[in-house]
Order: structure tokens, then C-alpha cells, then sequence
């Protein structure tokens, strides 16, 4: 596909848009265990649907380059790419490609709030008062979008658990409509980064300040709901970021680095681009009038810059090698290989269902799902597997384990808005269809 002889306006990508579906990819509908075991250990996988609208898409030109990496248990990823780093480019998108994360760091920074309430640190509901005093004593709006000045006192305290679930009441500035939003954005309290330029519909907002004043700001405002009433997608993994680093000392990502990165050998996360890798960063993109206007190249990428602090909530750059490692980390309760970060039932209350019974999730992108430590969490029904857990990101990746199954899979590419085409939200669809195929297969053979 080519421009057209009239120069297209950069597409208008507001804060709903570009931001708003980071985790909106639906984990799959039931597959029985007993379709897979024996089967597939006769018959390898190789996924043929997925690799065809992988190819499809890079020949498309609807995505420069795009990368799914499948593994069972503790066994090495299947990978399968297509296309480059940049469009039209020579550098091939592999294991070591980097991309941007975004949203997927919410389950990392929930994994490592779990490791405090391990460690005898954190309960899970514990009121975070206890270690942010400046969230004591909440007001709440009466209306969503009503006027700041129009509050009520919170009927109960904020709480680890509401933070993990995004059940606190706090907003955020892609979802927030009215004065909160703009008192979001004038406060600097916008965690994320997408580009250097300026984008039609994204209202940047102030700079986002250190990590402290972020805080502090964010507590002088009313919640948007009262704590524990509602799923409401929300900057809490923000405010995680200072629990976690209030209570071991570290800001997250030293902790991550000690704890989890290190430990498992994931070199390439990073909250800073380091210099001399920018030539293994994924441009970004945004598909608009048939083609891909460049919103963040790698070799000038905005995650060159220090950001204000180690986001909670976005801000991971790392490669799908690397949160494979965190994929395998869960589906092994903890342990990679020989080297273990968490306890089994750490891993397992993690990626259980953390919702307070109180919280309704009617109308969002969880209703008839459960919600762990920062992703979603199955609840044991046809549409909400047992085991299954997972999250996605704001440029179009998405990643989820199947712990009954022994299974994970993480689909990588970078565009935004994620919701401009099907590959995030379909995903694990790909995945067990494929799976599916091989299993019968595999019976049909034995039969």
C-alpha cells in the first residue's frame, strides 16, 4: 500500500484510543486438559493458523514486523516472525527485538507486590494508609465526572488488594472523563510514554513529576469511585510502585532487578532504552489511511529518556525472550529451571481471583472474568478457564499462561491504537485453535 498524492493528517489518537484496550485481549473459551496432554506430546504443535496471519499481516504491510513465542512447562518457546524492525527494513523482528511493554509491566509490578506479601511485608488487605499515610482519609466524587468540590467522605480504606485489582476508586487519565481527567493531566499524574512529537487527540499533559510528588498530588484528589465497589481500570500499580519501594527500600525497578530480572537471567527489561541498544528497538506505529506513520522510532525512541520515575503501571521495554521467562516463571509456580523467586502458592494466589466480593464488574473488559495480581484470572467457567491468566499491551501485544495446560504465549508487534486491528484481542483464539488441530490430529493417528 502507498500514500496517496494528498499527504494524510496524522490519525487522531486520543487517550481512550491509544491507550484504552491495554488489556482488553479475551482469554480464550474453555479446552479441556484431556485434548492436549498425550496428543501433542506425540505431535508437536506448529501452529500453521497463527503463522499464516502472522505472515498476512507483515505482507499486508499492516505491521512492519510480528513475533508469537508458544511454550509448554519449561521448554523452549516455538517462535514464529515475520518482518523487520522498521517497515521495509533488513534487521528481522526476533527473540531479541524491543518492545515496547506497556501495560504488560502491570502483572510484573503485581508479581512483585505479591513477593512483599511473601516476604511477611504486605497483607493483601491491608490498608495502604499504613504505609502512604497520604491516603487516610479519601474523599470520593459524587458523580464520576462531576466537580472536584462535589465529594463524600470514602467509606472504607484503600487496600493492597484493591490496588492489584484496580478496584481502589483512583481513575486515569485514558479512561477518567471530565474535571478529574484534566486534574490528571495538570498534576503531571500521567504515567506512559508514547512519542517525542505531539499527537492530534493526545493531550500530553504537565510533566510527569518524581515519584514522590506524584504521590502526593494523587492523594490530594477525590477517587473516582468509592474504594472496593467497582473494576475501574486505573494508574493503581502507580501507587504499588511507591508501596513496594516504601517497603523494601528499592524503587521498583532496583527491586525488580534483584528479585526477579536478575535472578532469571532477563537482561533486556529496561525502564531506560540504553544507548547502545536502540538498534534492536521496534519502531512504533499508527495505521492510518492504508499505511504506517512512524509515531516512535526505535533509534529516537522516547524511552531513550530517563522517565520520572519506574512506572507501576507501563513503561517496560524488554524482548519477548525475556517475558517468556516471566510467562515461564508463573507456569512453574515461581521457579525457572533450578532457580526459584516465589513460593508455589505465592504464584497461585497471584493469578487467582483477587476481586473483592464487593466489586462489580459489570460492563468492563473483566465482566465474567476474575482479576489476579495485575492481569486477568480465571474464574473456571467455559469462558473464564481455571489456571489462565494474563495480560495485554497499549501497542498491540498481549500475553497469558494456562496453568492447567502447562501453557504460554506471548504475540508481539507495536502499533497503536492496539484496538485498530484483531491480532491483541484474538490471540490466545490463534494460540488454541492451533492447538485444538494438533490435538485432533495427534488422536486421529492413535485412533
Amino acid at each position: 500500500m502507498t500514500m496517496t498524492d494528498k499527504k494524510p493528517m496524522m490519525p487522531n489518537l486520543s487517550r481512550r484510543s491509544v491507550l484504552g484496550s491495554l488489556g482488553a485481549s479475551a482469554l480464550l473459551a474453555g479446552v479441556p486438559q484431556s485434548v492436549f496432554a498425550r496428543s501433542l506430546a506425540r505431535t508437536p504443535p506448529t501452529f500453521p493458523g497463527l503463522t499464516k496471519i502472522i505472515n498476512d499481516y507483515v505482507a499486508e504491510k499492516k505491521v512492519a514486523g510480528m513475533l508469537a513465542a508458544v511454550g509448554f512447562g519449561q521448554e523452549n518457546p516455538q517462535v514464529i516472525s515475520a518482518g523487520s524492525l522498521v517497515l521495509g527494513g533488513d534487521k528481522p523482528v526476533d527473540m531479541d527485538t524491543l518492545f515496547r511493554m506497556y501495560s504488560q509491566t502491570k502483572p510484573v509490578c503485581g508479581m512483585a507486590t505479591m513477593m512483599l506479601i511473601e516476604d511477611g511485608k504486605l497483607t493483601l488487605d491491608q490498608p495502604v494508609s499504613d504505609i502512604l499515610p497520604e491516603f487516610k482519609d479519601m474523599q470520593v466524587l459524587v458523580e464520576p465526572e462531576g466537580a472536584l468540590d462535589k465529594t463524600v467522605p470514602a467509606k472504607e480504606q484503600i487496600t493492597i488488594r484493591q490496588l492489584l485489582t484496580h478496584t481502589a476508586g483512583l481513575g486515569y487519565t485514558i479512561i477518567s472523563k471530565g474535571p478529574i481527567q484534566k486534574a490528571y493531566l495538570d498534576n503531571g499524574i500521567t504515567p506512559g510514554r508514547v512519542s517525542r512529537m505531539p499527537i492530534p487527540g493526545l493531550d500530553a499533559g504537565e510533566p510527569t513529576p518524581d515519584i514522590k510528588t506524584f504521590i502526593s498530588r494523587l492523594a490530594e484528589l477525590p477517587l473516582v469511585y468509592q474504594p472496593g465497589s467497582i473494576w475501574s481500570y486505573s494508574l493503581s500499580h502507580d501507587v504499588l510502585s511507591y508501596v513496594i519501594e516504601t517497603v523494601s527500600g528499592k524503587p521498583l525497578d532496583i527491586f525488580l532487578q534483584e528479585r526477579m530480572f536478575g535472578p532469571l537471567g532477563m537482561k533486556d527489561m529496561f525502564y531506560q532504552l540504553p544507548d547502545d541498544r536502540k538498534g534492536d528497538m521496534a519502531d512504533n506505529y499508527a495505521p492510518f489511511g492504508g499505511t504506517l506513520l512512524p509515531i516512535d522510532p526505535g533509534a529516537t525512541s522516547i524511552y531513550l529518556d530517563k522517565p520520572a520515575f519506574a512506572f507501576g503501571s507501563t513503561g517496560l521495554v524488554g524482548t519477548a525472550r525475556d517475558y517468556d521467562i516471566f510467562l515461564k516463571m508463573i507456569v512453574g509456580f515461581g521457579q525457572v529451571g533450578g532457580v526459584r523467586v516465589m513460593k508455589p502458592e505465592t504464584v497461585k494466589l497471584a493469578i487467582s481471583n483477587l476481586l473483592p466480593e464487593s466489586a462489580s464488574t459489570k460492563g468492563t473488559w473483566v465482566a465474567a472474568h476474575g482479576f489476579g495480581a495485575g492481569g486477568r484470572s480465571g474464574l473456571g467457567t467455559a469462558a473464564s478457564p481455571a489456571g489462565t491468566f494474563g495480560w495485554g499491551g497499549a501497542a498491540g501485544t498481549s500475553a497469558f499462561v494456562d496453568t492447567v495446560r502447562g501453557l504460554r504465549a506471548g504475540g508481539y508487534t507495536q502499533y497503536m491504537p492496539s484496538n485498530t486491528y484483531p491480532f491483541q484481542s484474538d490471540f490466545p483464539k490463534y494460540v488454541y485453535q492451533d492447538l485444538l488441530g494438533a490435538a485432533a490430529a495427534g488422536s486421529g493417528k492413535t485412533s
